[in-house]
């Protein structure tokens, strides 16, 4: 009876799960918190050391007897972070995560150089955004030129810790789509936009090979001995967090949209060919799974509503009854919930806004109720967008910690229009990356398994958190959703048209 272990390395915690595949379940569960380095200008980073020593106390906490039976090891990373590595492996500086955004002038710069917008999205598939990996290697270059100097490997988080347990290099289509560099149409790195981000130096000799979805790689001596581990193990190429939750999630083939609620909040779904949005909003990432995820992600999802928490000093519990008492639309209110800038839409420097309030509507429910609906309707202009690309959508299914709420998973279905399920297991990104383990070791084994069937056999649907829209409230979020848009259009002049085109439902 093998174990799989996943691990996820996220922004707030690292998490180890163990997934027995013979019972087909979740059998341990551990995790360590992560502090995050936040500075004026929109810095966030970590150091890549922490991210070790949570690991081995996820290890530590391993059973012995969960220890024995380990045969695969399967790793989740926060995309877009840029670990850069000088000799010997030292990393040279503090890691930029995917929510920094100090790198707006360094976007523009090596878009500018690369000929613009529209051809950044015509080459690669994709713009230059802040959050991507690219211009945090410019950043690196401008204000640390003695670090850039002695650069000699680019990883991303999830790359950073596979090297760790294999002493290889190496990463894959998946997570490397968030670095603004590689070519999602060819999947391999472009060329061009290398040589706009760096016209001086030569940076493909520094990037990480790219393997393909059901590879894997030996276990290392060093990490085999550290943590108690059998000979034999073997390390699954892994992805960015996004393409394993879409593993947990089954969303391996099309027509399931993915809907994370987390600190940020996130839409993708699988595609078998490249799907571009015209707007530019959607993510046309690669999968981790030999097709594409086209993607969009927002900044500020459960962000939102647990500082609105804090402020109403509730616990959860009194929220979900909170929004019991209060009706869709939180009675006028709008919130825009860009508290940390945002991302989709691009607009890193923003702030968050509560409009419409007056003396009859200000209350702790309507607030609460109107923070959860900003975030929900950002993530709806994601629907917009994957509908720009031609995609459709039979479901929504829900993961992160914002899929607990039942109001959330009723509100989500209502202002989507499509019925909502959940996986039993919320594990999320830690779980895909256990099933990625699974499926590579099958393959290794020589069993011809797509990964598709792999999911398909462990993934089990949780029929008391479904729900389906409601009509009536439907048609209310609609007139809400169009406000939202309103508004957004007001404050940024430069969303107004996209605005104009939903009230008038085109």
């Amino acid at each position: 009876m093998s174990v799989f272990l996943g691990i996820d390395a996220g922004t707030q915690s690292l998490k180890l799960l163990a997934f027995d595949s013979e019972q087909g379940s979740v059998v341990h569960v551990g995790s360590a918190a992560l502090e995050l380095i936040s500075r004026d200008g929109g810095h966030r980073e970590q150091l890549a050391d922490w991210w070790l020593t949570a690991l081995r106390q996820c290890m530590a906490e391993l059973p012995a007897a969960l220890k024995r039976r380990v045969a695969a090891i399967g790793v989740s990373g926060q995309q877009h972070g840029f670990v850069p590595l000088g000799d010997g492996g030292a990393v040279l500086a503090p890691v930029k995560l995917w929510c920094d955004t100090s790198t707006t002038t360094e976007c523009e710069e090596i878009t500018a150089r690369f000929g613009g917008t529209a051809r950044a999205i015509d080459a690669v598939g994709n713009p230059l955004l802040p959050g991507y990996t690219a211009p945090k290697i410019a950043w690196l270059k401008k204000h640390n030129p003695e670090a850039y100097r002695q650069l000699r490997h680019i990883l991303l988080p999830h790359d950073y810790l596979n090297y760790y347990l294999t002493g290889e290099i190496f990463s894959e289509c998946g997570d490397a789509s968030g670095t603004g560099y590689l070519n999602i149409f060819r999947r391999e790195y472009d060329a061009d936009m290398l040589a706009a981000l760096d016209p001086q130096r030569d940076l493909a000799p520094l990037l990480p090979p790219l393997l393909e979805a059901a590879d894997s790689v030996p276990l290392g001596t060093a990490a085999q001995r550290e943590f108690g581990l059998p000979e034999g193990v073997r390390v699954s190429v892994g992805g960015g967090d996004n393409m394993m939750s879409a593993l947990a999630t089954g969303s391996v083939v099309p027509g399931v949209l993915t809907l994370s609620l987390g600190t940020s909040g996130t839409l993708f779904a699988h595609s078998d060919s490249p799907a571009l949005d015209p707007g530019g909003e959607l993510a046309a990432f690669c999968s981790s799974a030999g097709g594409w995820l086209p993607l969009q992600c927002t900044m500020n999802c459960t962000l939102s509503t647990e500082l609105t928490r804090g402020y109403l000093r509730r616990d959860l519990d009194s929220c979900e009854q909170l929004l019991a008492q209060s009706q869709p639309g939180a009675g006028g209110i709008v919130t825009l919930p860009f508290f940390s800038g945002e991302r989709t839409p691009n607009l890193p420097d923003a702030s968050a806004s509560l409009l419409g309030l007056n003396a009859d509507n200000t209350s702790a429910a309507n607030l609460y109720r109107s923070a959860m609906e900003g975030a929900s309707f950002t993530l709806r202009r994601g629907l917009d967008a994957f509908a720009r690309a031609g995609q459709r959508f039979n479901a929504v299914r829900l993961t992160g910690g914002g899929a607990a709420s039942p109001h959330w998973r009723q509100m989500i279905a209502d202002i989507f229009e499509l019925p909502v399920q959940s996986p039993q297991s919320n594990q999320g990104a830690a779980l895909g990356a256990a099933l990625q383990a699974l499926w590579a070791s099958e393959r290794h084994a020589g069993r011809a398994l797509s990964l598709a069937e792999t999911v398909d056999r462990h993934l089990h649907l949780d029929a008391d958190a479904s729900c389906t829209p409601v009509a009536a409230t439907a048609a209310i979020y609609r007139e809400h959703y169009n406000q939202f848009l309103d508004a957004l259009g007001r404050l940024y002049p430069q969303y107004a048209e996209a605005a104009q085109r939903q009230d008038h439902g085109e």
